[in-house]
């Protein structure tokens, strides 16, 4: 007797196909080359960070630069007015702006170097950079 379904339909049988794969040493060496440049990716992106980290910070009228394990709370003058920045606990974030979405603020603390925050309503932006190189990204700008 066939099984059969819920719906009284004879089911097909199920066909198994396997693929027999010859890895070559090619293949594996393809594979760990692969895995060296992604490792090394990762330890160069994430884990190093040469320097000591500082946070530059740029508005309507100039930028600063201050040590990320500084206790500052900075006002930076912008169109709208005041946008309040707070350094603490190696980490910096938007405390306060007069912007209408407070997108700013709702992006948190960064703390680690490349992280960036902005109000763009008020043309403020903070950036966290290793000291050995202290430019602002121009394009972030």
């Amino acid at each position: 007797m066939q099984p059969t379904d819920s719906r009284n339909n004879k089911l097909k049988p199920v066909i198994i196909i396997t693929l027999k794969i010859k890895i070559k040493l090619f293949d594996i060496l393809i594979i760990l080359i692969a895995a060296v440049v992604t490792g090394f990716s990762i330890y160069t992106a994430y884990i190093k960070q040469s320097g000591n980290p500082q946070v530059f910070l740029q508005g309507h009228e100039g930028h600063w630069i201050y040590q990320i394990d500084a206790e500052e709370t900075v006002a930076i003058k912008g169109p709208l007015g005041n946008t309040i920045v707070r350094i603490s606990g190696k980490c910096a974030w938007v405390e306060s702006s007069p912007c209408d979405n407070q997108n700013c603020v709702a992006s948190g603390k960064i703390s680690m170097s490349g992280q960036w925050a902005a109000c763009l309503p008020n043309n403020v932006i903070l950036v966290i950079n290793n000291s050995g190189n202290n430019n602002v990204d121009s394009i972030a700008w």
